[in-house]
């Protein structure tokens, strides 16, 4: 392995001074590049399609901040819209048309969404959904599916995927076994598994939670007829139906997964793309059910940032940007070349590969057989994931530094950059061939 990992010195100072300060040197696990081994790079500055660490070595990033670049990063309208509100002040603590604004942006895209209230992280989009769910249906438990990743909330760090399955943590200590009790986890798409779990406990489960595509075990989509099921489940047992599309919203279509499979849930969550690159979440859903929340109703969520004017601003701005250049046909179509290529690369050295692909999300997984769940993914290899991710980084091409993980393609992914990466992929799989 070692012979794969290149020399990054200034990357490699700063997180041997990060570790004596922040845990493990990162501020978000997966950074660590615990999963492939080395020191991860640290960036100085980012445009377009492109990262450039602190060595001043460039990369085609395919990260994408983890979903919200779809834009590429750095684009000047954005960045000019950032520039102006910050000029009339960072935040106010007080409501702006900016978020009415927003709201009514995202409502147009997503029919399901009647109200939506805006937080300052996914995170806090999820866990306010579930209190809402469990304050209006009066029921104390929760349905998720193993690998699918909902934040770091209490309830929901019971057999999540991503970082958490990257470290080998199943669960996390400090979440209190009666708030775990109160999750029930199931295979995604395994619907008689569902059925069973409604058949035995149905009235006393508040809402199933799930991202519709995962994106934290790598990129999952839903089999044929698994969403439709659970919908079925949820709306004849009295039970919400929460879509964490935190990653998949305005990422695989503009209305999000429900849009692209023609599924209505009761409540959606988003964030990523919605904050044009600045840390913003949101929840919303149906009428009745989002009038639960305070002031209105009794359910409380609060946040003193919510809104921000800044997150908001970049956030508008890039919706508006994709309702007008409407870049998803196009997205779709290189993030299906790419793919292709990578496949084919794998198989000419040899190398077990599936992939799996939702719009411009797509994963590479180094094992045999389709991958539907968190068992098939786990069949990965990580070691041979580990020896490409950095063969990658020597050829130019910044992967997610974990098999676990989705990919991400924006629509600053022109075809000459796409084709550097087929070429620099390609060399980097025979690299991995040769150990």
């Amino acid at each position: 392995m070692d012979k794969f990992i290149a020399s990054h010195p200034k990357s490699e100072s700063l997180f041997a001074r990060a570790q004596q300060i922040i845990p493990g040197g990162v501020n978000s696990p997966v950074r660590a590049f615990r999963a492939v081994g080395g020191s991860p790079l640290f960036i100085s500055s980012a445009n377009g399609a492109f990262v450039t660490d602190v060595d001043g070595r460039e990369y085609i990033d395919y990260v994408g901040s983890w979903g919200p670049m779809i834009l590429g990063h750095a684009h000047p309208d954005i960045i000019s819209a950032i520039k102006s509100a910050a000029e009339r002040g960072t935040s106010y603590g007080a409501p702006t048309e900016l978020e009415i604004e927003l709201a009514e942006e995202v409502i147009d895209a997503i029919p399901s969404i009647e109200k939506l209230r805006l937080t300052s992280s996914g995170t806090e989009a999820t866990m306010s959904a579930l209190r809402v769910a469990r304050g209006f249906t009066g029921r104390p438990k929760i349905v998720k599916f193993e690998g699918c990743y909902h934040g770091h909330g209490d309830s929901l760090l019971v057999r999540a995927g991503s970082g958490v399955a990257t470290l080998g943590l199943p669960d996390s200590p400090g979440v209190l076994p009666q708030l775990a009790s109160a999750t029930i986890t199931v295979p995604f798409n395994d619907p008689e598994a569902l059925k069973g779990v409604f058949s035995e406990a149905g009235d006393e489960i508040a809402a199933v939670i799930i991202e519709p595509v995962v994106g934290n075990m790598g990129c999952v989509p839903p089999v044929e007829g698994f969403l439709q099921t659970v919908r079925e489940l949820t709306s004849a047992t009295g039970a919400l139906l929460i879509f964490d599309e935190v990653m998949t919203g305005f990422r695989v279509s503009r209305g999000g997964a429900q849009e692209l499979y023609g599924i209505k849930p009761d409540m959606t969550c988003l964030g990523k793309i919605i904050g044009g690159g600045l840390p913003v979440g949101a929840f919303g859903g149906r009428r009745d059910v989002m009038d639960m929340v305070a002031p209105v109703g009794p359910v409380y969520q609060a946040g003193t940032l919510s809104g921000n004017p800044l997150a908001v601003t970049a956030g508008l701005t890039a919706l508006r940007l994709l309702r007008e250049l409407n870049p998803y046909d196009r997205l779709n179509a290189v993030t299906a070349r790419l793919v292709d290529a990578l496949l084919d690369s794998a198989r000419e050295c040899g190398i077990a590969a599936t992939a799996n692909r939702a719009g411009s999300m797509f994963t590479l997984f180094f094992t045999d057989g389709n991958v539907t769940d968190w068992t098939t993914a786990n069949r990965s290899d990580r070691a041979v994931y580990a020896r490409y991710f950095h063969a990658c980084l020597e050829q130019g091409v910044y992967l997610a530094p974990s098999q676990f993980e989705a990919g991400f393609v924006s629509s600053a992914h022109d075809d000459s950059i796409i084709d550097r990466t087929i070429a620099g992929a390609r060399r980097a799989m025979q690299r991995t061939r040769q150990v």
